[in-house]
């Protein structure tokens, strides 16, 4: 599971395309469907905590997980005076956390970036272990229809003043698993002159049917609850790209 190390620099600027407004209005409609409008929510996979600071902003007590050092840097930098987030430095297959929580969510495709079944399992039975009792899991998948059809060989490239890069794609329907190779060139202030210096990494993600998914949640003690085409209340069709899965936790009582 990649760190996101070298990206971590630049991440926010090649993910400006992303509407985290749009996206943080449409997770807190499905948390409001579920009855969650305040308390202690986590998020798995914060990165530089764009969508935890939303959520927090909507009123929630915010706890963010991560596991690279460089993203908790710029989610700390970025905490706006007077919100209380916590962020922690933890890997999702072995978070802890000091109690459980009313609402898990992961967006991004962070669950993608657990490319073994055993690994995604274990998130399910943590995540069910700290939730409260009938506690709400949220979170999104890219598809294999997006892996196969949309990224598939292809080859993307932005050059922009600040930084550069280039992703060469290549999805393995066999194993199911997408690779891409990241190229970063980002500048670098040396004697007066601005350089480029060539970052490399690889990122591995898997797809997972949504059978599967159900399958391992109910593995994990939980309860599948829906699952949606991202943004919509439609059901997953066979071209959609994203989804959102709602899952329950199931088996403790409350006190």
């Amino acid at each position: 599971m990649s760190s996101y190390e070298s990206f971590a620099r630049v991440y926010d600027l090649f993910m400006d395309n992303i509407p985290y407004e749009e996206w943080c209005g449409y997770l807190t409609g499905l948390l409001e469907d579920q009855g969650i409008r305040d308390g202690l929510l986590l998020e798995l996979g914060c990165g530089t905590g764009n969508m935890t600071r939303l959520l927090a902003g909507k009123g929630y007590d915010m706890i963010g997980v991560d596991n690279s050092v460089d993203m908790l840097e710029i989610a700390m930098e970025k905490k706006e005076e007077g919100q209380d987030i916590l962020y922690l430095l933890q890997d999702m297959r072995e978070f802890e956390l000091y109690g459980t929580v009313r609402a898990v969510v992961s967006v991004c495709d962070s669950m993608n970036y657990l490319t073994e079944e055993e690994d995604l399992l274990e998130v399910f039975r943590l995540v069910n272990n700290y939730l409260d009792p009938g506690g709400i899991f949220i979170f999104d998948l890219n598809t294999e229809y997006k892996y196969e059809e949309i990224l598939g060989e292809a080859t993307i490239a932005e050059d922009r003043e600040d930084a550069s890069f280039i992703w060469d794609n290549y999805y393995d329907p066999e194993e199911q698993i997408n690779e891409y190779d990241l190229a970063l060139f980002i500048p670098v202030e040396k004697d007066g002159e601005t350089l480029y210096r060539k970052y490399e990494e690889t990122h591995y993600q898997k797809a997972y049917s949504l059978e599967k998914v159900k399958e391992l949640l109910a593995k994990a003690g939980m309860e599948f609850v829906d699952a949606y085409d991202a943004f919509t209340r439609n059901p997953v069709q066979a071209d959609s790209e994203r989804i959102y899965i709602l899952a329950r936790e199931k088996g403790k009582k409350n006190i």
